[in-house]
């Protein structure tokens, strides 16, 4: 009986050949099937781009930014890697311009990233206790992805990169290799420093919600 992984494995080459074949038709200049690639692949990359700078909005915004210059660009892609692993560099490249002109911004002008946020005073109503407890239990977990985020955030762009990659989306690592256009073994090396990294910070993290 074959096993779980040789349908996923079947399911993903189906996928990878649809694209190839959209593709193709791509660069005739058939635009339906460009709208097409961009529903397949925009939830996924959407979340790439949002790990990588943190805010949603903005996400939005350079995926939106990401396809326009990979519809541009179709006509040179030649399939020497999968699309998406084409596809994901161009968002790379444009979520790491993002992070630079956001830097640039914030030295420029002298903001300080621990400046309060402001929020908007609400009323409170009365809850009855299950309901408390399932307000707190949310807003724990809403602070908990927000720490984690926070900390992902911290690590340095190549760190970021691979972690948002392999543990988030779950790249092979020789999609990795060629989305960065790194070895695998840079790849393996520079992930495990990473997720030292990232552990530390989490763990003094998280602390501050104990």
């Amino acid at each position: 009986m074959p096993e779980m992984h040789d349908f996923m494995d079947v399911r993903n080459e189906i996928m990878e050949d649809d694209d190839a074949a959209i593709v193709a038709r791509c660069r005739q200049g058939d635009t339906e099937a460009f709208a097409f690639l961009v529903r397949r692949h925009q939830k996924k990359m959407l979340n790439v781009v949002y790990r990588m700078i943190g805010n949603y909005d903005e996400a939005c915004d350079i995926v939106q930014e990401g396809f326009l210059s990979t519809y541009r660009a179709i006509g040179k892609f030649r399939g020497d890697a999968q699309f998406s692993t084409w596809l994901c560099g161009i968002m790379m490249n444009h979520a790491r311009t993002h992070l630079q002109q956001r830097a640039l911004h914030l030295r420029r002008t002298a903001l300080s990233l621990d400046d309060p946020v402001k929020s908007k005073d609400g009323g409170l109503s009365a809850e009855t206790s299950s309901q408390e407890a399932s307000v707190v239990e949310k807003i724990e977990k809403h602070q908990l992805a927000a720490k984690v985020q926070e900390c992902i955030g911290q690590l340095d762009g190549e760190q970021r990169e691979v972690i948002v990659l392999r543990d988030i989306q779950g790249f092979s690592y020789d999609d990795i290799g060629a989305t960065l256009k790194i070895p695998p073994g840079t790849v393996r090396s520079r992930l495990f420093r990473a997720r030292q990294e990232l552990k530390e910070r989490l763990l003094q993290a998280v602390g501050d919600l104990i």
